[in-house]
């Protein structure tokens, strides 16, 4: 009698370690990655000013400089110029993941346009924003501060960042009091000018070959970048 109870008992165990086991290498199973699809969703939700399609071509964007092996770092800064600038249209985001690490204000060039930047340029001394990929460089203290050099990856359209000395860095014109007052953000020499507030934690962030993304809905653009698998 004994010995049938203890042979019951064994048995319960075994099929009770063979149940937790079973349990445990369900948990364990791994996870399959969203899709860029599911990303973009994902950042929309959190910076809801920026356009799904300028999250999707700044995410196949990034794909394409990692597969370059131009970054192993698993950020992207996008800024959409399709948005008026006393609003956020600048988010930083986490490509594993989909969370927006900031969402915040980003000033364009006076010579994009006044509220909305319209018209971009390569050429130095036009004061316009440039579109397109680049590559977080090296920081450096200027007049502005605490700064970041850019190096342009779509030639005819901002590969002459570095020598135009388009960076990102804080300015006094970019803030919520600034909008309320003037309708608008002040306007740069072409530069990513940020706000005061948050600008050294994003440089400090994102510096160090980290993907950043001007985007407008330019046909020019995206039909020549080669980093952009899908044409506009």
């Amino acid at each position: 009698m004994i010995h049938s109870r203890l042979h019951a008992r064994r048995a319960a165990l075994s099929s009770a370690a063979v149940l937790l086991t079973g349990s445990l290498s369900v948990h364990a199973a791994p996870v399959a990655p969203p899709s860029m699809r599911q990303l973009a969703q994902r950042i929309h939700t959190q910076a809801p000013n920026l356009g799904m399609r300028a999250i999707t071509t700044s995410l196949e964007a990034y794909r394409r400089v990692r597969a370059e092996k131009l970054t192993d770092k698993p950020l992207v800064t996008i800024v959409d110029y399709s948005v008026p600038s006393a609003r956020r249209r600048l988010a930083v985001a986490d490509v594993k993941s989909g969370k927006v690490l900031f969402y915040t204000y980003v000033a364009h060039g006076k010579g994009s346009g006044l509220d909305y930047a319209t018209r971009f340029s390569n050429r130095p001394g036009t004061d316009a924003s440039s579109l397109g990929v680049f590559l977080t460089a090296s920081t450096y203290y200027g007049k502005h501060g605490y700064s970041l050099r850019l190096k342009g990856l779509d030639p005819k359209f901002n590969g002459d960042a570095y020598r135009r000395d388009i960076v990102v860095h804080s300015a006094w014109y970019v803030s919520k009091a600034f909008a309320r007052e003037h309708g608008r953000m002040g306007r740069s020499w072409g530069c990513f000018a940020l706000s005061r507030t948050v600008e050294s934690a994003i440089v400090h962030l994102i510096q160090g070959a980290t993907v950043l993304v001007g985007y407008y809905p330019d046909p020019q653009w995206l039909h020549a970048s080669t980093f952009l698998k899908t044409s506009g």
